[in-house]
């Protein structure tokens, strides 16, 4: 999501859930798409968040919440916070009764410059924010949200925490424009032609990415691909998912379903029915867009 550098309440509930969100000024808003506050009673005590290109930071400053990173993973709990770059299925994220935190949803290339971990050793491997700044920084970062007086104050701790730790990265230049090219084609972009435009070969091209996102520019397209085409569902309406995925470019529905099960660990079907739960249960509820009640 992007939004104007003006700090914006986007939806409090009756029992006080309130999500706040600004673009942070430059050279941040190269690497970042928005930093957040998120206060409150989540809709469901279990979200499934489907894999999109982005990487997440989440301080926390509630109780612990837990995250599975696959269906294939244990569960952990995080309290203090986590780290993981673009996810490659969905995750599950378990909030606790009254959650608050503040957070970074950084562009696919986003979050290199700000830890030393390699991506691709944090793909789909949620981290705790101590196994990447140490604890006794993460203590002091916590201690000053904690201390602040407001959403607004808080954003701006955390904007110049980032502006603090930001540093120059071998490669983030190329793959950031690599990855604004794919951005741009909303992932219906020859690999090839990257190749070319990008004026490096194959073998490199696909090393930085993995190195600085964590995946190959294939995956990346795969991953904008999708996320365009479900974002771009009416889940009030029928869905023709013959005419959708013809239109996405996929070969056919059966590619398109495969698609559909591994970015969210469901079928297209089902996901409708968990997105209409989600619209009939919390209409109007700015989560409603990405995050699934966990099934």
């Amino acid at each position: 999501m992007a939004f104007s550098a003006s700090e914006r309440v986007l939806w409090r509930d009756t029992r006080g859930m309130e999500y706040v969100s600004r673009v942070p000024r430059p050279p941040l808003d190269g690497f970042v798409d928005d930093l957040y506050y998120l206060e409150g009673a989540s809709p469901y005590s279990m979200l499934t968040l489907p894999a999109n290109p982005s990487a997440l930071l989440i301080v926390n400053l509630g109780p612990p919440f837990r995250i599975r990173g696959g269906t294939d993973a244990a569960t952990a709990e995080y309290a203090d916070g986590c780290v993981f770059t673009m996810p490659t299925r969905a995750v599950a994220f378990g909030y606790p009764p009254r959650t608050r935190s503040v957070g970074v949803h950084f562009k696919p290339w986003g979050l290199a410059p700000f830890v030393s971990m390699p991506a691709a050793e944090l793909c789909d491997r949620p981290v705790t924010l101590e196994q990447v700044w140490g604890r006794a920084a993460v203590d002091e970062l916590r201690d000053r949200l904690h201390s602040a007086a407001g959403p607004q104050e808080m954003l701006t701790i955390l904007e110049g925490e980032l502006m603090r730790r930001l540093r120059e990265t071998a490669g983030v230049g190329l793959v950031r424009h690599a990855s604004s090219v794919i951005a741009r084609a909303r992932g219906a972009v020859s690999i090839g032609d990257l190749n070319t435009a990008a004026g490096v070969s194959s073998t490199h091209l696909a090393q930085r990415f993995k190195e600085l996102i964590g995946v190959t520019p294939k995956r990346l397209a795969r991953s904008y691909r999708f996320t365009v085409t479900v974002l771009g569902i009416d889940p009030a309406e029928p869905v023709d998912w013959a005419a959708l995925a013809g239109r996405a470019g996929y070969f056919d529905q059966a590619h398109f379903g495969h698609e559909f099960r591994e970015f969210t660990g469901f079928t297209p079907t089902r996901y409708l029915e968990l997105r209409r739960q989600f619209m009939h249960e919390h209409p109007g509820h700015v989560l409603d867009s990405w995050p699934l009640p966990a099934d």
